[in-house]
């Protein structure tokens, strides 16, 4: 009858610390909020693009929208993005032409820096992009 007892005391603190964990593992808290503006969009487009282009060296006609907010292609909600345009070498170091991507945001944060349709950066308003010019003397030629 002992035996038992004890059996079913620790039957009873394994249930207890198991509620317990499932209990702390469901609060994660509230969701967060996916439409913060980006601050620092420009640094994470820099560092996107550095792994992402065949040749990150001697960017020519580089824009950049400020960030807004759209619904992407297949979207239901709309986030913050922004439009990047630039004329980047592939790997034989010749120049391919003009391109845009969109970079879109989730909580602040670049989340996605895809290639643009046609139509999702064709009324963007852009800016001069510098920094993805200067690329080679600040990151990719170290």
């Amino acid at each position: 009858m002992r035996v038992d007892a004890i059996r079913f005391g620790v039957l009873g603190a394994f249930a207890m610390v198991l509620a317990g964990c499932s209990a702390m593992s469901g609060d994660k808290g509230p969701p967060p909020e996916p439409n913060i503006l980006p601050t620092d969009y420009k640094s994470e487009i820099i560092d996107t693009m550095i792994r992402i282009l065949l040749d990150a060296t001697n960017v020519r006609g580089a824009f950049i929208t400020d960030p807004f907010l759209s619904v992407a292609p297949g979207g239901r909600e709309p986030r913050y993005v922004v439009c990047v345009r630039y004329n980047g070498r592939d790997g034989n170091r010749q120049y391919m032409g003009s391109k845009d991507r969109v970079g879109t945001f989730f909580g602040g944060h670049l989340n996605q820096l895809v290639e643009a349709g046609n139509e999702q950066c064709a009324k963007a308003a852009f800016k001069p992009f510098p920094e993805l010019e200067k690329l080679c003397q600040a990151k990719a030629c170290d």
